[in-house]
């Protein structure tokens, strides 16, 4: 379990030739598109439905678009405002509508959903998220990247303030400062809208849990408007002692100062405090290596422990129309985020005869986080050889600051014999004299430039490359450390219109990803480098009212960070090879009138040298599928469910090998419309009672929620 380091390895780049080789499987993918844009002929390829949301204003009241799970255009793997169909990149989108029917109010629910992505929970609030078998470090908010310098994120935080969110599946370096062969998450923002609309939740869940939800959006005069999100969220939970509140809060004002200027200024706030939470999680075996059977409740958090997150973020932007097509975007953001935290580790590994083994390590931990984020953007086009080509253009500069502060329990090494481990019992220890565990400085430029060539009516090219520059200063428990790093990665994208609704593409991109684990001697790893290319078909269907994808990648990494131990509580890496490989599926959209339905399938391997499987920690298989019913003789009812599988996942740690088979999480929900304006919504999640480690990342977990359920009362206007 490692805090942020900052130190520094030199920068060895690596390069080696990709090849990538059709999977048997791809031609089972390029069947069922043909197939189905074969069914889809007939029609002409129709405008999609909803909004843009970069550029358009949405509103919170109801209607047809707001039910839908197909999304509309996304710029989030080129700035261009492209369909999905046109973009050479796997793209899920996770809309408002899914999120709201399947109650996905953390960003760990909301990312679980998604075809291909995994969600590594180590601890109760902390977290890692991995693609293609990659973690992913790339984010975005509305299109603008922010430097994800941790590798996890810590918290526990609220989908509340996006209309949808985007993943871009495989490296994303154009429109990133670092390129990572995982995804690229982009959270779009709710915004606006002309005229008054509001909306209210009131949620009662298992184990106490209250949530109160607020959205409202009012016109300013002719030019102007805002935008106001608020939630509210605590209760308990199914582990012993542990409860989480989270509090969200969000204004966005946006409006025109000339017919072709438009500005926005936004603020959020987004807070995480939880009590009785692991920082690490349960011993899963024994010293002779059986494994360890705990209760579903169990929890190593002692009754003292907390741990409190906040994330403030001030944006601003400034859009400017130049005529002839031609458009540009300057952001400018300021994050801060305090956090503050008292953690009981548990250590060691138990021998089941004595009940001895396990050791307490205390620690008072706390850090302040700034960062500074600018962004220029440009797009538009340009007349060549009879036919307009488009352009995108960017520069991006980012300084990102920690500070952080650790005390230690003197009572490190107490024995915890029989189940003390777990009781929270353990009595709070008095903590030694602090002292600084590191702090720095990181920066990063980039800048990007992409055409995408109008070669004939049905070939479009996209060429464009992405340079960087980071620069880290610092220092991590006393170990200065120093990076300065430089790699210009090229992008490319072909994509073919075989006919009016379907079409073939593939892309390839060098990667550089900067990365911040530590090896054995607090050294941060050099940057990770790579290439990685992908194939596939994509297909609209009945008429646009639905997508259908599929795809196989490869991907080839150097120096890729693998755990290989612990310096006390602190995980040490190593770099090594990895190559991954795979094929995606994914439908979204409407399959008949009042059924709305998302399906996603994701097979891959990984090795790394001498052919050995790496990761295994990650699912070689996953299903994500979620859908809902309007029923046509009672259409005030809506009934759904979802069902989320992965294959068996395992880890071999030095002295056991730890085991998850494979299994799948049912949900269900019903909502029933008591009028226009009030709707009655009910939850069931883990219908069938599934017992389940949530992750294996690391050589301890914890057991996923059991069966529970939720009723929500929703109002709009």
């Amino acid at each position: 379990m490692s805090h942020p380091s900052s130190s520094i390895s030199p920068f060895r780049p690596t390069a080696f030739p990709l090849t990538l080789r059709l999977h048997p499987l791809a031609l089972a993918c390029a069947l069922l598109l043909a197939g189905g844009a074969q069914a889809a002929e007939p029609a002409a390829a129709q405008p999609d439905e909803q909004p843009l949301p970069e550029v358009q204003t949405v509103t919170v009241t109801g209607s047809a678009d707001k039910q839908s799970y197909l999304a509309g255009d996304s710029a989030s793997a080129t700035r261009l405002d492209l369909s999905l169909r046109e973009t050479p990149q796997s793209v899920s989108v996770v809309t408002r509508a899914k999120m709201d029917d399947f109650r996905l109010n953390s960003i760990n629910d909301m990312l679980a959903s998604s075809p291909g992505v995994t969600v590594e929970s180590v601890e109760t609030d902390r977290v890692y998220y991995t693609a293609r078998g990659f973690d992913i470090t790339n984010f975005q908010y509305d299109g603008v990247g922010i430097p994800f310098v941790f590798g996890n994120v810590t918290g526990n935080f609220d989908t509340a303030l996006y209309d949808r969110v985007d993943v871009v599946r495989g490296a994303n370096g154009l429109m990133s400062s670092t390129g990572n062969p995982s995804a690229t998450v982009n959270f779009l923002r709710k915004r606006p809208g002309t005229r008054l609309a509001a909306a209210a939740g009131l949620t009662f869940g298992a184990w106490g849990n209250k949530r109160l939800d607020a959205d409202v959006s009012v016109p300013l005069g002719e030019d102007w408007a805002a935008r106001v999100v608020l939630a509210r969220d605590q209760g308990n939970s199914w582990l012993d002692r542990y409860a989480l509140r989270k509090t969200v809060a969000s204004v966005i004002v946006e409006g025109r100062l000339t017919p072709d200027d438009k500005v926005a200024a936004g603020y959020t706030y987004q807070k995480s405090a939880s009590t009785g939470n692991m920082w690490g999680a349960l011993p899963l075996y024994y010293t002779d290596g059986s494994p360890t059977m705990y209760a579903r409740s169990a929890n190593t958090g002692a009754n003292w422990s907390y741990q409190n997150v906040a994330v403030n973020s001030t944006f601003g932007e400034w859009t400017h129309r130049f005529g002839n097509g031609w458009s540009g975007k300057a952001t400018v953001t300021y994050n801060l985020s305090p956090s503050s935290s008292r953690l009981f580790f548990v250590s060691g590994i138990q021998d089941r005869a004595t009940g001895l083994g396990l050791t307490s390590y205390s620690a008072d931990y706390s850090s302040k986080f700034k960062q500074t984020l600018g962004d220029l953007a440009l797009t538009g086009g340009f007349d060549l050889a009879g036919r307009r080509h488009d352009v995108s253009l960017g520069a991006a500069w980012a300084e990102s600051k920690i500070g952080s502060y650790s005390a230690y329990g003197t009572d490190i090494g107490s024995s915890l014999p029989g189940t003390t481990a777990v009781d929270g019992s353990y009595a709070e220890p008095a903590f030694g004299p602090g002292m600084d565990a590191g702090g720095y400085t990181d920066k990063r430029k980039n800048a990007y430039a992409a055409v995408r060539w109008n070669l004939a009516d049905d070939w479009k090219l996209l060429t464009g490359a992405n340079t960087v520059k980071v620069d880290t200063r610092g220092s991590s428990y006393g170990v200065d450390s120093y990076r300065s790093a430089s790699k210009t990665t090229p992008y490319a994208g072909l994509v073919y219109d075989i006919n009016r609704t379907l079409s073939a593409y593939a892309s390839y991109t060098a990667i550089f990803n900067a990365q911040s684990e530590i090896d054995a001697n607090r050294r941060t790893l050099a940057p990770a480098e790579g290439k990685t290319a992908e194939l596939g078909l994509k297909s609209e269907l009945f008429d646009g009212k639905a997508n259908l994808s599929g795809a196989i990648f490869k991907t080839r990494q150097t120096n890729l960070a693998q755990l290989e131990g612990y310096l006390g509580v602190d995980a040490y890496y190593s770099g090594v090879n990895a190559e991954s490989k795979g094929v995606e599926l994914e439908f979204s959209g409407q399959l008949a009138r009042n059924w709305q339905a998302s399906v996603g399938f994701a097979q891959m391997s990984m090795h790394g040298d001498g052919g050995a499987d790496v990761k295994t920690y990650i699912p070689r298989r996953t299903l994500r599928s979620a859908t809902t019913y309007r029923l046509a003789s009672m259409p005030a009812l809506k009934v759904g469910a979802s069902l989320n599988w992965q294959s068996r996942i395992f880890l071999q740690d030095p002295t056991a090998l730890i085991h998850q088979g494979g299994y799948a999480v049912l949900g269900l929900m019903a909502q029933y419309d008591i009028d226009p304006h009030l709707s009655l919504r009910a939850n069931l999640n883990n219908a069938t009672d599934k017992t389940y480690l949530k992750s294996l990342y690391w050589n301890q977990s914890y057991y996923a929620a059991p069966r529970n359920a939720s009723v929500s009362l929703n109002w709009t206007y």
